[in-house]
């Protein structure tokens, strides 16, 4: 067989193969466009539309600025598609907040300041890496420095009423400093010392207007953001029935001064089981409490009942109703 031939016999079988695999690929590409438009047709994701103004503790946020606008969107972005992370706060909010908002107010704290313990902790006694914790996230030495106990058995930073006391105490004093809420809740983050230093260095006088840390820098407008969505989160796709919150726990008060040599033994003895104690009191960092100094505490311990879902939403008026509903007057969405 000539080198001709052989040629052209390849070439038709090239030819052959090219055809069937455009054909192929035909079909495969006209699967994909069905796809894609049933993709297009299920799945929407809008671009925010933000709100003409946004203030904190009673200070506006000037969205004029292009950045402010910019760092206010990327914050309501990122939580309001973040929406297990964000659902779950509103619910926890509901729980918690009550707690909060009371020691705000005697202490003449803004109220928007529960936004603050909402993403410093998500209203979780969580710990971080550089060793804050509690829903407040002090440090070790800022919690001693405002009165509260660190020991093995004892860390009060956990205790949801006094650490709220010790923040109020810290922020009081940052406003007196700076007289803004928004530097105070800067100052909270990344401490008064980088606070004052960067107003001096870069001549300014509001949050506003530094070049800070990048997390320092995302702290007011995260807050804000959260602010929004807890207030008008109908606005933003989160339709919460009343019920569906997470219900406060209806508790009471017992003071004890003398040692406990075993708390799950001691739980067993109020008709509760050790988790319900920890749960309730988790500033016990031991399973038990020595007291040599017969120091006062007060233990935080459920009603008889409070496990019985349907007996609390019974207390919940209005149950299915939509929560912060601002645009449908309760009704769901079409």
């Amino acid at each position: 067989m000539s080198k001709r031939i052989i040629f052209i016999i390849a070439l038709l079988a090239f030819a052959a193969f090219e055809g069937f695999y455009y054909t192929k690929n035909l079909k495969r590409t006209a699967a994909d466009i069905d796809y894609q438009k049933a993709f297009l047709h299920s799945n929407k994701i809008f671009a925010l539309v933000l709100p003409d103004k946004a203030e904190f503790a009673g200070e506006e946020a000037p969205l004029g600025l292009y950045y402010v606008r910019e760092g206010l969107d990327r914050e309501l972005m990122v939580n309001t598609y973040w929406h297990s992370s964000t659902m779950l706060m509103l619910k926890k909010s509901n729980r918690y907040f009550h707690i909060i908002v009371p020691i705000l107010k005697k202490n003449n704290i803004p109220e928007d300041f529960k936004y603050l313990a909402l993403i410093e902790s998500g209203l979780s006694n969580v710990s971080s890496p550089a060793g804050a914790a509690g829903f407040w996230q002090f440090i070790p030495g800022t919690a001693k420095n405002f009165g509260l106990e660190i020991s093995d058995q004892v860390d009060e930073r956990y205790h949801v009423e006094k650490a709220t006391e010790a923040a109020c105490k810290l922020l009081r004093g940052s406003y007196n400093k700076y007289g803004s809420w928004t530097l105070a809740a800067a100052a909270y983050n990344v401490g008064e010392g980088r606070i004052s230093k960067e107003l001096e260095k870069q001549k300014a006088s509001s949050y506003y207007d530094l070049y800070l840390p990048e997390e320092t820098m995302r702290y007011v407008y995260r807050i804000i953001a959260l602010k929004l969505l807890y207030e008008h989160p109908t606005e933003y796709g989160y339709f919460i029935r009343k019920k569906d919150l997470y219900p406060p726990i209806p508790t009471y008060n017992l003071s004890i001064d003398s040692t406990i040599t075993n708390l799950p033994v001691f739980a067993k003895s109020m008709n509760i089981n050790y988790r319900l104690l920890k749960e309730f009191n988790p500033w016990l960092r031991s399973d038990k409490l020595l007291n040599p100094s017969k120091k006062k505490y007060t233990l935080k311990l459920p009603e008889k009942g409070f496990e019985d879902f349907d007996k609390l939403l019974d207390e919940i008026e209005n149950a299915e109703q939509i929560f912060n509903d601002t645009i449908t007057a309760g009704s769901l969405p079409k």
